[in-house]
């Protein structure tokens, strides 16, 4: 498939979200996908709307875009904050680079920095979409395009699920679109700014974010849970 027909399969996989399952909403990490999926939003004129979570531990370079697609674009990108009083007592409790501990309370982290913002950011929403592609970690393997989430209780559009680290570029550099300026210096996947670690040729895409835990577990919990296929009409 040509990435022109990628392309145009991925924005009637927007417009359904948009038609069928409105209020829909576009969950922009800022990372390369989530700027191809900002730019076609935009240029198609989407009903859907656009929100970041800022965790309070991003690097500049993820500040700089933000406000760049502010200017680019002239669409409101919608910042959820976590909760101060739940980030205070972590910290109390455990210090402040405590998620390199342990597992469970890097997990803790990201469940209070990004898994309760984005329950804040979804509520009330039909429909939530990602760029997550399908060859950018093992445990993304068995995504759909689209599926139901149950645990979030609305419809999880994954359009860019195919397409491969190349046409994404590529769409990028042909369209002109802001990116993470952090990706010219070998930063694939971009996070939090001490979750994440330049990668060497060779190495997956996603090793350099947590790079110190295995890589069959590596999600912050943002994208893991019960979902069912959606049946095509």
């Amino acid at each position: 498939m040509s990435l022109q027909q990628k392309i145009e399969q991925t924005v009637a996989v927007l417009q359904q979200a948009a038609r069928d399952f409105s209020p829909a909403c576009f969950a922009n990490s800022l990372g390369a996908e989530d700027m191809v999926l900002t730019d076609l939003i935009v240029r198609h004129q989407l009903d859907i709307g656009m929100f970041s979570l800022d965790t309070g531990r991003l690097p500049q370079e993820t500040y700089d875009l933000m406000q760049e697609v502010r200017e680019h674009y002239g669409v409101p990108l919608k910042i959820y904050f976590p909760d101060n009083t739940q980030i205070e007592e972590y910290v109390v409790q455990n210090g402040i680079n405590a998620f390199y501990d342990s597992v469970e309370l890097r997990k803790r982290c990201c469940h209070i920095r990004k898994v309760e913002p984005l329950k804040r950011a979804l509520a009330g929403k039909k429909a939530w979409i990602t760029g997550m592609r399908r060859d950018q970690a093992v445990t993304r393997g068995s995504l759909e395009v689209s599926s139901f989430d149950a645990d979030h209780g609305l419809q999880k559009f994954n359009p860019l699920l195919d397409w491969s680290n190349a046409e994404v570029w590529e769409y990028i550099r042909q369209n002109d679109v802001p990116y993470n300026k952090l990706h010219d210096r070998f930063y694939p996947s971009i996070g939090c700014a001490p979750c994440t670690r330049a990668v060497t040729p060779g190495e997956d895409i996603r090793s350099g974010r947590w790079w110190w835990e295995s890589a069959d577990g590596k999600e912050c919990g943002l994208h893991v849970g019960k979902s069912t296929p959606l049946k095509q009409k």
